[in-house]
């Protein structure tokens, strides 16, 4: 558990520029929650893409767009390298001469790159980092895993704030990156998809679509918060709303008999399997 000083580390980032290589889905959802916080300036972040056309309206809001790494690297202090997994390598290599680590720390978003590979692109002692954040840092609600390299310890919580800028931040080992990477990251499709099912489930009932997507929204929200806020086991919570021969049991006992857990627990050990 790494314990964070707020005040000084979102101090010390106000000095830090950030760059982000490779502004596709996760890296503009990154960009978005950062734009949003009124505790790092804009102005200090680049953000790189093959075609700009893309990104450039972020520039509307003081950030700089480019398609030139290098130079994106030579104006910055923290770089996330965000581009495809079979990327990060060359793109690794391609900067790799203008990175200096008494300067510099790298994060990687890659699944399947490891710490070691990356180190192996990288000049020796640069603080690099591994991070799996997902694309709610949209609106400032991704939870982030992430992990460093030894000569990046040092630095993790100041790249941890950065993570909650978007966020909440969680430091694990890096033999658990795959594993959060399924919950965390490949999670929120599984959670849309769900939330999917309960909004059709409630128009074949009689809801219309736009009143079954809001009870369905905040309903899930809800439930979420109840265990953030009281860090209570979900069957807790289920035991309050499930009264003997009520149609919540009857429901959940239905969605059991057809393998609702088993199917959901099977999707994950199937993902993490994929990327291991």
């Amino acid at each position: 558990m790494h314990v964070i000083d707020y005040k000084n580390n979102i101090m010390d980032l106000k000095n830090k520029k950030v760059c982000i290589i490779g502004c596709g889905n996760l890296g503009k959802s990154i960009l978005n929650g950062l734009v949003d916080d009124t505790t790092y300036p804009s102005e200090n972040i680049i953000a790189t893409k093959r075609s700009v056309d893309a990104i450039k309206s972020y520039e509307t809001h003081g950030i700089r767009v480019t398609t030139d790494n290098v130079w994106a690297v030579g104006e910055s202090d923290l770089i996330i390298v965000a581009v495809k997994p079979y990327k990060v390598l060359s793109v690794m290599n391609d900067i790799k001469e203008h990175l200096n680590p008494e300067k510099h720390q790298v994060v990687s978003l890659a699944t399947n790159v490891n710490l070691d590979q990356l180190q192996e692109a990288l000049p020796e002692n640069l603080p690099t980092y591994r991070a799996m954040p997902n694309t709610a840092a949209d609106v400032k609600q991704s939870v982030t895993s992430i992990c460093s390299n030894p000569a990046g310890e040092s630095n993790l919580s100041l790249v941890m704030e950065l993570f909650n800028r978007i966020g909440t931040t969680i430091s694990i080992n890096e033999e658990l990156m795959e594993a959060a990477t399924v919950l965390g990251a490949c999670g929120t499709a599984y959670v849309l998809r769900f939330i999917r099912a309960m909004v059709q489930g409630g128009i074949q009932i009689g809801l219309d679509s736009k009143t079954a997507t809001a009870m369905v929204n905040q309903t899930v929200k809800g439930a979420a918060e109840l265990l953030i806020e009281r860090k209570m086991h979900p069957e807790f919570e289920i035991d309050k709303v499930t009264t003997p021969k009520g149609c919540t049991i009857l429901g959940l006992n239905e969605m059991e008999h057809n393998g609702f857990s088993s199917s959901l627990i099977k999707g994950i050990v199937t993902s993490f399997e994929k990327i291991s």
